[in-house]
């Protein structure tokens, strides 16, 4: 695996690629930078599916300056007619001599073909470079594929005793300014975000970016088993999903342009916010609703917020838990940030997809 410059230019494409964060779905967030002599000449990123990929972008971007050049993308270009022809055969046609993608494709119509294409058209090709940090950006496209699913991301705030919220009405923010900041980024660049009916009854949240400057508001996911959603409700738009019951009453819900998924079961629920072209999912809800995720092994990533208050009495994160501490589960790939007054903590539940291909990784 090489590194020094390969690592430079690989996080320009990394960076690029996050400027397509939850506009992509069902496709994945895809970053490209073309170097020649040291100095990118052309950059792109894959901005909604239907549309140019990143390699075609920074290829355009590049021009004739593409010819002898090296193409960084953080994931490996696609060998396979989809919505737009094969991006590996575009890099072929362009003339670059090498390239260097950063994670492989879990798609089995890619899965390693890409690289093998490039391989035999005379490219040389080096796999595996920042591949963790590309991974992690494509959690939502990798749940797609190998789980069928998106990936779930459960946020919460709580006090440093512990406390969600205050037993009763009015309550106020947990975290501070700041802290409520960067959740709105995250709703920028996940495809939805979820409560459910408890929450939007005594909390009556919109789940919109306010205050993101060019954010684009996430779908919204109301699980309410018995479509009791009030038509005041600030969440209830055009386009918003409520995840229901199958006998559940849904007329007046649908009339107002909500989105109707019907499930016995969370999984099942899941597996049709796939079919809605949704990868990657921002649980919001109270403990009930997270405890329900939590028991069927649904949350795949947490980041929890621990404010500097204490409040005694209130409502822990989760409304059920483990028997003992060596049932309790642990967090992996765990990191610590201060958003003073904050500390914002997170961690992955479970794997990332990844794939794994023998003779394909490192560099030819």
């Amino acid at each position: 695996m090489s590194v020094g410059p390969d690592t430079e230019f690989m996080a320009q494409a990394l960076r690029e690629a996050e400027r397509g964060l939850g506009r992509t779905a069902p496709n994945p967030p895809v970053g490209c930078v073309i170097v020649r002599g040291g100095e990118v000449v052309g950059r792109g990123f894959h901005p909604r599916a239907g549309e140019p990929h990143a390699e075609v972008l920074a290829l355009r971007n590049a021009g004739e300056r593409a010819r002898g050049a090296a193409a960084y993308v953080t994931l490996e270009p696609c060998s396979h007619f989809g919505r737009t022809p094969p991006c590996a055969d575009a890099l072929i046609a362009a003339g670059v001599a090498r390239v260097v993608v950063a994670a492989l494709d879990p798609d089995p119509r890619v899965a390693g073909r890409g690289v093998e294409r490039l391989r035999a058209a005379g490219k040389a090709v080096t796999v595996g470079v920042k591949e963790a940090e590309a991974v992690r950006q494509q959690a939502g496209f990798r749940s797609l594929v190998t789980h069928g699913r998106p990936w779930v991301v459960y946020k919460y705030a709580m006090t440093l005793d512990g406390k969600v919220a205050a037993m009763g009405e009015g309550n106020g923010a947990v975290t501070s300014v700041r802290s409520r900041g960067r959740v709105m980024q995250w709703r920028d660049e996940l495809d939805a975000v979820a409560v459910g009916i408890g929450t939007v009854l005594s909390d009556d949240p919109a789940l919109t970016t306010r205050g993101i400057k060019g954010g684009r508001d996430p779908r919204a996911v109301i699980f309410d088993r018995h479509a009791r959603t009030p038509m005041t409700a600030r969440a209830l738009r055009p386009g918003t999903i409520i995840v229901t019951a199958p006998g559940a009453e849904t007329a007046h819900l649908e009339e107002v342009g909500a989105v109707i998924v019907r499930a016995e079961a969370l999984p099942d629920a899941l597996s049709e916010l796939r079919e809605l072209d949704l990868s990657s999912l921002l649980l919001e809800g109270g403990p009930r609703l997270a405890s329900s995720f939590f028991a069927e092994h649904l949350v795949d990533e947490v980041r929890a917020f621990i404010a500097p208050k204490l409040l005694g009495t209130g409502l822990p994160p989760l409304s059920s838990a483990a028997q003992s501490m060596t049932d309790a589960r642990g967090l992996c790939d765990v990191h610590f940030e201060s958003l003073a007054p904050d500390l914002l903590v997170t961690g992955l539940l479970n794997d990332i997809p990844r794939l794994e291909a023998p003779g394909v990784l490192g560099e030819h």
